[in-house]
């Protein structure tokens, strides 16, 4: 395979990820984005009776996500297949040599935010914090 073809399989492959990643958000985050959408206060006139005010709340996501459930959501589509050279799951071996080439966990976790080769940046998971992403790592790769 050429240089050129390498290149349009890999930003296909982006596109793809992007997309699957924006339909499962739409699918599961319905109550979120109603959450997050919803008026955080209302605005009461002298002489008019108010509405009891209700606190206002920062939208919670509902805590962290576990390194399973981030895998399975995001991840499972390059690193079950071994996707463009993607380590899979459950290869340790694959997992360790990568970690020592690049310098441990918590470099792995730091190209995963960055992004690295074909995978962009946090993968496929834009509002996964830190602590989830290195959990994720953790849950493929047995580290």
């Amino acid at each position: 395979m050429n240089l050129m073809k390498k290149i349009l399989v890999a930003q296909a492959t982006v596109v793809t990820l992007w997309a699957a990643s924006a339909m499962a958000a739409t699918e599961s985050d319905d109550a979120a984005i109603a959450e997050r959408i919803s008026p955080l206060s209302t605005v009461c006139l002298a002489g008019e009776p108010c509405a009891k005010a209700a606190p206002v709340v920062a939208a919670a996501s509902g805590g962290a996500r576990t390194g399973e459930e981030v895998y399975n959501k995001f991840c499972t589509t390059c690193h079950a297949t071994g996707l463009l050279d993607a380590p899979k799951k459950g290869d340790t071996a694959a997992w360790k040599q990568r970690a020592d080439e690049q310098g441990g966990l918590d470099s792995l976790l730091k190209q995963a935010i960055q992004g690295f080769n074909a995978m962009p940046p946090k993968g496929t998971c834009s509002d996964c914090s830190d602590d989830e992403l290195k959990s994720a790592i953790q849950f493929m790769s047995g580290l």
